[in-house]
C-alpha cells in the first residue's frame, strides 16, 4: 500500500513514524511551507518536515496544496492519504486522488469539537474526557465518516499543550489499527450525527487576554487551553503586561472585586479575584523576563504588586 502522509505540528509525527514503524511505505510527506521564527527570523521546519528527512522520505511543501501540490501528489500514485493536523484545506479534487481514500487522525470525539484546535478548546470548555478520531475525509469541516475513536480523560491542571503530547501517540496506534482493519475489510464507517455537532473556531491572540470578571474555573479552564499559544496574560500597574502560564482555583473574600489583588508575596504567591472564586497564578512571565515560579518572582520583586 503506497500512503501519503500529511501533517505539520509535533502531534503528527507519532504518527508518521507508526506508519513506518508498521512497515507501511510512505511515498511521501506533504506539511506546511518553513516558517521564520525568533528574533533572527530563522526559517524553521516542521516537526513532521524533521521527521521525514530523518527517515528519507522525500518532502513537499506547497503554499496551498489544492493549487500547487497537485500534479506532485497525483504522481505519487497513492492508494491512501493520511492526514494529521495537516493545517490546509483538502479540495475535491485532492481527495478524488487516492484509491482508498484519505484517513484524518482528528484530536476530539467528532462530531464535537471541530475545528483546527479541538484540544485547546475542550479545556476552554471545562471538558474533563476528550479522545482521538479517525475518519474518512471528505470535502466538509471534519464532517467525514467516524472510523475508530478512543477517550481520553483530561488530567487535572493539564495544559493543551501536556494533552496534546499525550493524544498524539494514542493517536498514531489508533491510526494502525484503523488501516489494519480498512485493510481486512472490517472497520466500521458511522456517519456522523449533526444532531451533537459543536464547532469552535480558530485560536486568535487576543483571545488571550484575561476577563476577571468570569469566574475563577473559566478564568483556569483558559490558560490551561491557551497554553503555550496564544497565552493568557493581564496588564497591571503602568501597564506592564503579564504573561500567566500556570494557575490554579482558590477562595477569596465576599468583598473582593472581580480584579483586586488579594495576596502578592512570597508565601502566598499572586492571587487575584475574579467574578467568582479567585485565581492563584502559580506561574508567570514578566514583560521581558523568563517564566518563573510565582512565589520566586515576587521575592525578587516585592514593590512589583500590592494588595
Amino acid at each position: 500500500m503506497r500512503i501519503v502522509f500529511l501533517g505539520t505540528p509535533e502531534f503528527g509525527v507519532p504518527s508518521l513514524k507508526a506508519l513506518v514503524d508498521a512497515g507501511y511505505e510512505v511515498v511521501g510527506v506533504f506539511t506546511q511551507p518553513d516558517k521564520p521564527k525568533g528574533r533572527g527570523n530563522r526559517m524553521i521546519s516542521s516537526p513532521v518536515k524533521q521527521c521525514a528527512q530523518a527517515l528519507g522520505i522525500p518532502v513537499y511543501q506547497p503554499v496551498k496544496i489544492r493549487v500547487d501540490g497537485v500534479d506532485d501528489l497525483r504522481s505519487l500514485k497513492p492508494d491512501l492519504c493520511v492526514t494529521a493536523a495537516f493545517g490546509q484545506i483538502l479540495s475535491q479534487e485532492i481527495l478524488d486522488i487516492p484509491t482508498i481514500g484519505t484517513v484524518n487522525v482528528h484530536s476530539s470525539l467528532l462530531p464535537k469539537y471541530r475545528g483546527s484546535a479541538p484540544v485547546n478548546w475542550a479545556i476552554i470548555e471545562g471538558e474533563e474526557v476528550t479522545g482521538v478520531t479517525t475518519m474518512m475525509t471528505d470535502k466538509g469541516l471534519d464532517t467525514g465518516d467516524i472510523l475508530l475513536q478512543k477517550e481520553i480523560a483530561i488530567l487535572p491542571g493539564e495544559t493543551a499543550e501536556e494533552l496534546i503530547a499525550r493524544m498524539a501517540p494514542i493517536g498514531a496506534e489508533l491510526l494502525i489499527e484503523t488501516i489494519r482493519r480498512l485493510q481486512a475489510g472490517n472497520c466500521p464507517r458511522t456517519p456522523q450525527n449533526e444532531a451533537d455537532m459543536s464547532y469552535f473556531p480558530l485560536l486568535k491572540k487576543e483571545m488571550g487576554e484575561i476577563n476577571w470578571h468570569q469566574t475563577a474555573h473559566e478564568i483556569v479552564c483558559r490558560v490551561r487551553g491557551l497554553t503555550p499559544w496564544p497565552g493568557t496574560s493581564f496588564s497591571w500597574g503602568d501597564g506592564e503586561v503579564i504573561k500567566v502560564w500556570k494557575a490554579e482555583e482558590t477562595e477569596k473574600p465576599a468583598d473582593a472585586a472581580p480584579g483586586q489583588i488579594i495576596a502578592a508575596d512570597g508565601k502566598q504567591g499572586l492571587i487575584i479575584a475574579a467574578g467568582q472564586g479567585a485565581v492563584r497564578i502559580t506561574e508567570l512571565q514578566a514583560q521581558g523576563g523568563k517564566r518563573m515560579n510565582a512565589k520566586d518572582y515576587l521575592r525578587g520583586h516585592p514593590a512589583a504588586y500590592t494588595a
